[in-house]
């Protein structure tokens, strides 16, 4: 199979993987608007953050640790078998805080992230559940990342999609019919990773798995050079989640609990988005650290180059989706009908769903840069994006231009990060030249 053969054959199989997780993302939010109106919609946006932060975390230790796992294999080195057990361990003892928060403070958790008195008492269930499950969500991360590096994305696929399903349907089952509520919602969530790795699991019993799990000490070295190259991918989870919590506090601030549920619809929406672009970068992640492992500059050049038109012709398909059917989608999760947060939100999917434009190639370049052992770079361009850039655009912005001003930060600050990525990228080609 040829390379371009190959990039469309993982790319879409890892698309379809992701937007099957954020597919249950938005089950959860539509669930919830039904049960528990606007609140349940800003309980949920307050902790799509901490949701980032697992996310990120078991992004970085997997995505790392298996795109090492793939550069040593392509080199015909025999290390590359201590990366898979050294990951697992780490995310289980990374777990732990996560854990400890959930049984003993998950009230204090949802004041930090600016909840009152009614979404606390609202919320404490959803969040204690969720927390308890975290080692499942960083663990199915890693067993997913290693799956697909080990050539077998359509088992990855397959497992996500059929973790999702899992996830909507026992959504409405756990909240409607058992009358379990929210706490329906999370367990219904924290219960889906599990099916994933059980089903990913079957790719270690196959003739063609050549991961192995190695009895060894937990090494701090290993995890150190896993994260390095893993960072660009905690840096790309967790801007979704810096994001969220800047934009909440500045929305709270302009106009209260109404203006942080429409950019729960917002957010919700954009998760979707950012799991198609991200399908795209850990599509091609495997094969372009394939081709850097053996030396194909050429290669691994044409697939980011791949990457990038795949991004682009995305953006412009989802931006014509988003613009030509904004109220219809707002509507899904406005179950009150309440016509202030259908206004704020219509605003808000316009403008910021053009920073999709630039994010796409932000996101793509992020893991072209990772998966070719540049992580310096790569941390650069994810940290700019998901940190400095869109906090500083959305302080500047709001001050300026109110409400509109939160709306367009995400497409400034994607447009300086664009600006700074191919700077690096052209950089990167003069000195190899």
């Amino acid at each position: 199979m040829n390379l371009t053969k190959q990039f469309f054959k993982y790319v879409s199989q890892n698309i379809f993987g992701l937007l099957g997780t954020s597919c249950y993302i938005l089950a959860d939010t539509y669930f919830i608007s039904q049960a528990a109106g606007t609140d349940g919609v800003t309980l949920l946006n307050l902790c799509l953050p901490v949701y980032n932060f697992i996310f990120a975390v078991g992004s970085m230790v997997g995505l790392g640790a298996a795109t090492r796992y793939a550069i040593l294999k392509a080199q015909g080195d025999e290390r590359c078998q201590r990366y898979f057990s050294n990951a697992i361990f780490c995310a289980c003892v990374l777990s732990v805080p996560f854990l400890l928060v959930g049984i003993f403070a998950p009230g204090g958790l949802l004041r930090l992230m600016g909840g009152d008195a009614g979404i606390m008492a609202l919320g404490i269930p959803y969040a204690r559940i969720f927390l308890m499950f975290t080692p499942f969500f960083m663990c199915n991360y890693i067993v997913s990342a290693f799956v697909r590096n080990d050539g077998d994305p359509s088992l990855a696929m397959v497992a996500t999609l059929s973790s999702s399903l899992f996830n909507v349907v026992f959504d409405y089952i756990f909240m409607f019919p058992m009358g379990l509520g929210l706490a329906g919602a999370a367990l219904a969530t924290a219960v889906s990773p599990i099916i994933s790795i059980s089903i990913c699991s079957r790719h270690f019993f196959k003739k063609e798995n050549s991961v192995q799990f190695v009895r060894q000490r937990p090494s701090a070295r290993l995890l150190g050079q896993s994260c390095q190259l893993g960072i660009s991918g905690f840096v790309g989870e967790m801007s979704s989640g810096v994001t969220t919590t800047v934009f909440n506090f500045l929305l709270l601030g302009l106009a209260g609990n109404v203006a942080v549920a429409a950019y729960g619809v917002v957010a919700n929406f954009a998760l979707v988005a950012t799991a198609i672009f991200n399908g795209v970068a850990q599509g091609a992640q495997p094969l372009v650290s394939e081709c850097y492992g053996k030396s194909d500059k050429a290669g691994a050049r044409k697939l980011l180059i791949l990457g990038s038109c795949t991004a682009l012709v995305l953006a412009a398909v989802l931006y014509g989706i988003i613009f030509g059917a904004t109220d219809a989608l707002v509507g899904i999760f406005n179950s009150e009908s309440s016509a202030q947060m259908a206004q704020f939100a219509h605003m808000g999917m316009r403008l910021y769903f053009v920073g999709y434009f630039f994010a796409g190639f932000n996101i793509v370049a992020a893991g072209y840069l990772s998966a070719t052992n540049r992580p310096v770079e790569a941390s650069v361009t994810s940290i700019c994006r998901g940190m400095v850039a869109i906090v500083a655009c959305s302080l500047v912005l709001s001050r300026l231009f109110g409400m509109n001003g939160v709306w367009a930060a995400f497409p400034a600050s994607e447009l300086l990060t664009a600006v700074l990525t191919l700077f690096l990228l052209l950089r990167g080609k003069k000195q190899t030249a």
